[in-house]
C-alpha cells in the first residue's frame, strides 16, 4: 500500500508545478484560435517550422561530426597537446549561442572585423565583397553548432572509454582496418551515447531563441516570443508553443531511452583500458589541426571579438554599470541554487526513506521541466498567472496578483525551478545511490535518528556532489536568455540579458562587456567541474 506522507504530497506537488506550463499550453492549444493565429497558419507558420527542422538537421549533422570526430581521436590516439584538447573542447560551453551569433555578425559584416584585420595586413581596399556573409540561416547553423557540439563530444568520449580494449582487438583479429573497427564496433557500441548527445542537442537547437533572433531568422521561438511581444496575443503565442512543445517531448524521451541503453555499454569484468596509439607524421598533423580548428572557433574567436571591442571601445567599461549587473546574476544564481539543492535533497532522502513507487513516478515526471523551453516556459507562466490574476480579482477584492509571479525575483526563481530541477534532482540522485542502504541501518541500530543520518552520513557524503550541481546550476542561469528576458522585473539586468538588449539594438560594441564577464564566468565554472564532466567513472 501506498503511505501518502509528507513525501508523497511535497512530490505530488512539484510534479504539479512542473505540469501547470504544459497543462497551460495544452489547453490554450484547443481554445479560441485567434486572428492572428489564422493569418499566421496561412503565411509564415509554414517557415518557423520549416526554418527550425533546416536549422536542426543541419545542426544534428555538423555537431555530430565535430563531437564523434573529436571524441574518437582524443579517446583513441595520443598527438600534440592532446591532453589539453581532452578538456579545452567543454570550453565551448561556456558561448551561449546568441554571443556566437553576434561574434560571427561584427566579424563578417561590411567594415568589421574581418576588414580590419586585411586592411592591416595588405593595405587599403575594397575587401567587403570578398568577405563571406555567415548571416541568416547559415550563421545560426554555424553559431549554434559550435555552441553545442560538446553534448555529443563529452558522451562520446565517455563511451569510448568504457569500451573494452577487446572489442579493438577482436577488429584486430576478424582482420578490419582501422576504419572499418570505427565503423563496425567502435561507433555501433556508442551509438546510445551519441544518439542521447544528439538528443539534447536538438533540444537545444530547437528551444534556442537569442541565436536566430539575433540573425532575425524566423523560427518557432521567435514566432512564440514575437507573438507575445509584438501582437500581445498570447493565446497564438501558446498554440505554437504547442507545436514546438510536442517536438520538443518526443527528443527528451529519445534521450530518455538513450541514457537507459548506455548503461550497458560500461565495463565489465574482462574490461582493458584502451592503449591509445601514438600517431605521427600526417595523421598526427590531422588529428591536432581538426581538435585546434574546433577549439579556435568554438572559443577563442568568440572570446577574442569581445576582447578586441571592449579594448577598442573602452567608454563602455565606464557607461555599463557592470558590477550591478554582476550582483544581479550572482544573486538570481546564489538564490536558485539554493532553492534547488535544498529541495532535490529532500525529494531524494524522501524517495530513499518512502521506497514509493508512485513516488518514483511523481519524481521522474517532475524532471520533465528540462524538456520544456525557456520562451514556452516564460509564455506559459504569463498566460497561467494572468489568468489566475483575473479569476482572483473577479471573485475576492484581492486585486491583481500578477505582479507576484510576472515581473518579479519569485517568479523568475520558480522559473528557474521548474526548467532545472532535472539537474539538480539527478546529479544528488546519483550519488545517493551510491550509498548503500546497510549504512542506514546501522546508524539507526546505533540510535541516530532519520534527521541526524540524514545531517551527519548523508550530507557529508554528497558534499562534493552538492558543490558540483551548484556549479552546473550557476552556469545554466548565467547563460539564461529567454526565462529571464521575459519574467524578469523591470531594469533588472544580468550578463545575458544585458548583452542580447545591446545587441538586438545594434550596439554590437556595447554588448561585448557583459558578454566577456558572461564567459569569464562560465569558463571559471566549467574548469572547475571539468574534471566531473569528463570523469571516467561516469
Amino acid at each position: 500500500m501506498t503511505k501518502y506522507n509528507l513525501w508523497f504530497f511535497s512530490s505530488l506537488f512539484i510534479a504539479f508545478i512542473v505540469a501547470l506550463p504544459i497543462i497551460t499550453i495544452f489547453f490554450s492549444f484547443f481554445s479560441e484560435t485567434s486572428n492572428y493565429f489564422t493569418i499566421l497558419k496561412n503565411t509564415f507558420l509554414l517557415d518557423y517550422i520549416s526554418n527550425s527542422l533546416i536549422i536542426l538537421i543541419s545542426v544534428l549533422f555538423i555537431t555530430f561530426l565535430i563531437g564523434v570526430t573529436s571524441a574518437y581521436f582524443i579517446s583513441f590516439y595520443e598527438f600534440p597537446f592532446s591532453n589539453f584538447f581532452s578538456w579545452a573542447l567543454i570550453l565551448a560551453f561556456a558561448i551561449p549561442g546568441y554571443i556566437f551569433a553576434f561574434s560571427i555578425i561584427a566579424f563578417f559584416e561590411n567594415y568589421g572585423t574581418a576588414y580590419s584585420i586585411l586592411t592591416n595586413l595588405f593595405g587599403e581596399y575594397n575587401y567587403n565583397p570578398h568577405i563571406p556573409k555567415l548571416d541568416s540561416v547559415l550563421g545560426s547553423i554555424i553559431a549554434i553548432s559550435f555552441s553545442l557540439f560538446p553534448y555529443v563530444y563529452v558522451l562520446t568520449r565517455s563511451s569510448f572509454f568504457f569500451q573494452s580494449n577487446n572489442y579493438i582487438e577482436v577488429g584486430k583479429n576478424l582482420g578490419l582496418s582501422e576504419k572499418e573497427t570505427l565503423l563496425k564496433i567502435i561507433l555501433p557500441s556508442a551509438r546510445p551515447a551519441i544518439i542521447a548527445g544528439l538528443a539534447l542537442v536538438a533540444m537545444e537547437c530547437l528551444s534556442d531563441f537569442g541565436t536566430v533572433s539575433i540573425f532575425s531568422v524566423s523560427t518557432l521561438t521567435t514566432g512564440i516570443y514575437n507573438s507575445w511581444l509584438s501582437f500581445d496575443d498570447l493565446n497564438s503565442a501558446n498554440q505554437i508553443s504547442f507545436i514546438l512543445l510536442i517536438f520538443i517531448l518526443l527528443l527528451f524521451s529519445i534521450e530518455i531511452y538513450s541514457r537507459k541503453e548506455a548503461r550497458y555499454h560500461q565495463p565489465g569484468r574482462g574490461y582493458k583500458p584502451i592503449n591509445k596509439i601514438r600517431l605521427s607524421g600526417k595523421k598526427s598533423l590531422l588529428a591536432f589541426t581538426f581538435c585546434f580548428l574546433v577549439f579556435l572557433i568554438s572559443f577563442v574567436f568568440p572570446i577574442s571579438q569581445m576582447i578586441y571591442w571592449t579594448i577598442k571601445f573602452p567608454k563602455y567599461i565606464h557607461d555599463i554599470d557592470i558590477l550591478k549587473i554582476n550582483l544581479n546574476t550572482m544573486y538570481l544564481v546564489g538564490l536558485a541554487s539554493i532553492v534547488l539543492v535544498l529541495i532535490s535533497l529532500f525529494i531524494n532522502y524522501g524517495s530513499r526513506i518512502s521506497k514509493s513507487k508512485i513516488l518514483n513516478y511523481l519524481t521522474n515526471f517532475s524532471i520533465s521541466g528540462y524538456a520544456i523551453p525557456g520562451v514556452i516556459l516564460a509564455v506559459a507562466f504569463i498566460t497561467l498567472f494572468s489568468n489566475v490574476s483575473d479569476l482572483i480579482s473577479e471573485t475576492t477584492n484581492l486585486g491583481s496578483t500578477k505582479k507576484i509571479f510576472i515581473g518579479s525575483i519569485f517568479g523568475l526563481v520558480l522559473a528557474y525551478f521548474i526548467r532545472f530541477f532535472s539537474l539538480s534532482f539527478n546529479g544528488i540522485k546519483s550519488s545517493y545511490e551510491k550509498i548503500n542502504n546497510s549504512i542506514d541501518e546501522s546508524a539507526y541500530l546505533l540510535g541516530y535518528s532519520k534527521i541526524k543520518t540524514f545531517s551527519q552520513i548523508h550530507v557529508p557524503y554528497l558534499k562534493n556532489n552538492i558543490i558540483l550541481i551548484v556549479v552546473l546550476i550557476s552556469l545554466e542561469i548565467i547563460k539564461e536568455l529567454p526565462i529571464t528576458m521575459i519574467l524578469r522585473p523591470f531594469n533588472f539586468e544580468t550578463f545575458a540579458t544585458q548583452a542580447y538588449v545591446y545587441a538586438s539594438q545594434d550596439l554590437l560594441e556595447a554588448a561585448a562587456l557583459p558578454s566577456l564577464f558572461l564567459i569569464g564566468w562560465a569558463t571559471i565554472l566549467i574548469i572547475f567541474s571539468s574534471k566531473y564532466i569528463l570523469s571516467q567513472k561516469n
